[in-house]
């Protein structure tokens, strides 16, 4: 695929016949993703995609520290509301509390934390409430 495109050739037609020559090789045969639809192709157009996807690789965050913890703290209260015992729903809390009062503890960078551990016994409390309802 190093060659150059002879000349009085369209680069159509020397394209094609380059694709064609590789396929006949077999060049494309088990390629990762053969025959399955390509991902996200319904998704809007972004033209960051491969940025976004990059930091998702990496796991990468680009949330300043304090909003990255609001954001694990949210996350922890949905899933200690999902979680399938009470235990599991004290162990989430607990893990959550202990990364809020480290956060406390040594100031982050972004903007104030505003926030506060979580009441262990109130979560357990909702937990109850949404499982009986």
């Amino acid at each position: 695929m190093t060659e150059r495109k002879p000349p009085g050739i369209n680069f159509e037609s020397w394209i094609d016949k380059q694709i064609r020559e590789a396929t006949e090789r077999g060049a494309f045969d088990n390629m990762p993703g053969a025959g399955k639809p390509l991902p996200d192709a319904d998704a809007p157009y972004d033209e960051l995609w491969w940025i976004r996807k990059k930091m998702i690789d990496e796991g990468v965050s680009a949330l300043p520290p304090t909003l990255a913890v609001r954001k694990e703290a949210d996350e922890a209260h949905e899933a200690a509301l999902r979680a399938a015992s009470e235990p599991e729903v004290r162990k989430i809390v607990a893990d959550i509390n202990d990364r809020i009062r480290e956060a406390i503890r040594t100031p982050l960078s972004g903007p104030p934390l505003n926030l506060v551990p979580f009441d262990v016994e109130h979560v357990v409390v909702e937990w109850r409430a949404q499982r009986s309802s």
